[in-house]
């Protein structure tokens, strides 16, 4: 009976030293990693607040870096087109492959000198490139042209004529040029009768075909002899215009300074 009671206690007497072990074995371990003897709950509890702390570490040292982002799109963009200068203007050929070319200017297209601001570019009728300066400042001294001389070829009666048609003419024009023309060359005696063309622009060839006169090779109405007839066309409808050239300017039914910008017909005179 004694052996029985012996065999019963000794199973219970062996699971109670096993129990015994394992729980001093774990509270080892976490006496160990601890430092003291802590619970169970305090443990995981321990582990997850460091792991916040070194995340949160982690988060305030890449803050503090300057990173550039940049897409995949903007990187393979800036590999394929390299950074182009204002003077390249960039198109695609037929291969549709983007290329990029130079931008020549009008003046350096023909060799020519690059025109400074202060000059206007334009094309004549030739189709050639010419610049002019642009005036952006009004000038005090006024264009004078040169005063008109006496060709000692020409007829005297001219020069009388000139001076008859000045003291004769008024500050404006009344449109009756031809009119005031005509009678300062009869009154000097360079024409014999009273010319008969009504309009001024048939003046040369009526002076030429009647009176004596002759055309002369003169294509500047500046450069016209004093006691001179100069004819100017203004249109096909219009009479156009005739004025005889003074010492200091022009003069027909007025008096002027200036020549008169329609296109000149011909220089006149009588030798």
């Amino acid at each position: 009976m004694d052996s029985e009671k012996a065999n019963s206690v000794l199973p219970r007497l062996t699971s109670f030293v096993e129990e015994t072990t394992k729980n001093r074995l774990r509270e080892c371990l976490i006496e160990w990693i601890g430092g003291a003897s802590v619970s169970k709950a305090i443990l995981p509890l321990t582990i997850i607040c460091g792991c916040a702390l070194a995340v949160s570490a982690n988060a305030a040292r890449t803050e503090s870096l300057s990173f550039k982002p940049q897409t995949v799109f903007q990187k393979r963009t800036e590999k394929a087109v390299p950074e182009l200068s204002r003077s390249e203007v960039v198109l695609k050929d037929q291969t549709a492959k983007t290329v990029s070319a130079p931008i020549v200017e009008q003046g350096q297209k023909k060799g020519l000198p690059e025109p400074s601001k202060s000059d206007f570019v334009y094309k004549d009728r030739t189709g050639k490139t010419v610049s002019v300066p642009v005036i952006d400042q009004y000038r005090k001294d006024r264009i004078v042209h040169p005063m008109a001389k006496v060709d000692p070829r020409l007829d005297p009666k001219l020069s009388r004529a000139a001076t008859i048609a000045d003291e004769r003419a008024r500050a404006h024009s009344k449109s009756r040029c031809w009119r005031y023309v005509k009678e300062a060359l009869l009154a000097s005696g360079a024409v014999s009768s009273y010319p008969k063309s009504s309009l001024a622009k048939e003046a040369g060839e009526e002076l030429v075909r009647d009176f004596g006169f002759k055309k002369l090779p003169i294509h500047d109405p500046y450069a016209a002899p004093i006691g001179s007839v100069l004819v100017y066309f203004k249109g096909r409808n219009r009479p156009g215009h005739v004025e005889i050239r003074t010492k200091t300017g022009f003069v027909s039914d007025f008096r002027s300074k200036d020549a008169c910008r329609s296109a000149l017909v011909g220089v006149y005179a009588k030798k």
